[in-house]
């Protein structure tokens, strides 16, 4: 485990929890396994905007006008 995810788990963590109970309350119910084999099916590369020809047209929070 990286020392930023463990200083990330750690802050997280509450008082009177141990770093695996942490670590399960944080993955919402799922096993490490099934996240590890969730994580590697993630296609990095995936955009909403390029699978819709750019039809989403979302627009990032900063630009909106107010």
């Amino acid at each position: 485990m990286s020392e930023d995810l463990y200083a990330h788990i750690e802050s997280e963590k509450k008082p009177d929890e141990t770093l695996g109970e942490a670590l399960e309350r944080l993955v919402g119910g799922h096993s490490l396994t099934e996240f590890a084999d969730d994580a590697a099916e993630f296609d990095r590369d995936f955009s909403v905007e390029d699978a819709t020809d750019r039809a989403v047209g979302a627009v990032a929070p900063e630009s909106r006008t107010k």
